[in-house]
């Protein structure tokens, strides 16, 4: 769970250009994977270490039966998702008179 938070909370936010993650790494039953392209996003990562860009892939394993329990309760937790933004704007609407 440490992990998973400084991902969100930390990490994630740190991409240049970010603007969520894709909707579509879930897997059909309720696990959610998402590549990393560069361990630099880390604050805790000494850049002067690093000798060269070492990517990886994180999986998320969740006891959701489905795709959009997962992905609700990855929302919940805060996972940003590049649909997420888009959401909001569907549902509700300014009216000025």
């Amino acid at each position: 769970m440490e992990f998973l938070e400084r991902l969100i909370k930390d990490a994630l936010p740190r991409i240049r250009d970010f603007r969520g993650v894709s909707p579509r790494g879930f897997d059909g039953h309720g696990n959610y994977t998402l590549g990393v392209s560069d361990q630099s996003i880390f604050p805790e990562v000494e850049l002067d270490k690093i000798k060269r860009n070492i990517g990886f892939d994180v999986t998320i394993v969740t006891t959701a039966r489905t795709n959009a329990e997962a992905k609700s309760l990855l929302s919940e937790m805060g996972m940003p998702f590049s649909d997420r933004a888009k959401e909001p704007a569907a549902r509700s609407r300014l009216i000025i008179r």
